[in-house]
């Protein structure tokens, strides 16, 4: 650790002590919060701020009632409810669409983060909470588009396919197959509502040769196919 701030990391609690710990809370929950509202996610700049300095006044509160009030208890107590307590709120963020798609995985891992970096700022441990704020930003920021790269070249899609009520399923089967593409598993949903389109999901194994993308615009346009979209 930096031994040039050792005198933040005294024996008492002091003003100053205080002070830093909870601005430099705001200011990294800030940081990985930005990058979530610039994404318009559920949980963004606000949100990751105030998770960030409850939980740095938790292990505040827990160094005060040892070394100020004096009292026999465990300092890492509060902290541990904290890890434990901010999955309620991730699991708020996580939903599951009517496409069986998955969203805001992401949003929970980073509030479950913020609030860690949010304890090591009320522990004084400002070096860890500074290296992983930057940490994260950079595996959103750079990171994010390695997937994406990753993602665009496997072999294996999943394709949701919404075609009207007088489109023809086994022209679109036909067109995956003439493709060089191969079904691993089919999902139909007859929507009975009306002005609803029927849909379906198709897991893929796709061929080398053809991008997710051109075999996306193929089957846009087939007759009867209202939407085409990769999950």
């Amino acid at each position: 650790m930096l031994e040039g701030l050792n005198f933040l990391r005294g024996a008492s609690l002091s003003w100053i002590d205080v002070t830093v710990r909870i601005l430099l809370a705001v200011i990294c929950g800030g940081i990985i919060g930005l990058e979530r509202e610039r994404k318009r996610r559920p949980a963004g700049f606000r949100t990751h701020i105030l998770i960030c300095l409850g939980a740095a006044m938790t292990t505040i509160t827990s160094q005060y009632l040892v070394l100020e009030l004096g009292l026999y208890t465990d300092m890492a107590r509060l902290g541990a409810q904290v890890i434990a307590g901010i999955g309620f709120i991730g699991a708020g963020t996580i939903i599951i669409t009517k496409r069986r798609q998955v969203k805001g995985l992401t949003t929970a891992a980073g509030l479950w983060t913020a609030a860690i970096v949010g304890l090591c700022c009320g522990a004084g441990f400002y070096e860890g909470a500074v290296i992983t704020t930057i940490v994260v930003i950079l595996a959103e920021l750079v990171l994010a588009r390695l997937e994406y790269i990753i993602i665009s070249r496997t072999r294996t899609i999943n394709i949701y396919v919404e075609y009207s009520e007088g489109g023809n399923l086994g022209n679109i089967v036909d067109a995956i197959k003439q493709n060089g593409s191969y079904i691993v598993d089919l999902e139909i949903t007859k929507n009975t509502k009306e002005g609803k389109n029927p849909c379906a999901v198709f897991s893929l194994h796709t061929s080398r040769k053809t991008s997710h993308q051109e075999l996306m615009t193929k089957l846009a346009k087939l007759e009867g196919v209202v939407s085409v979209e990769e999950l």
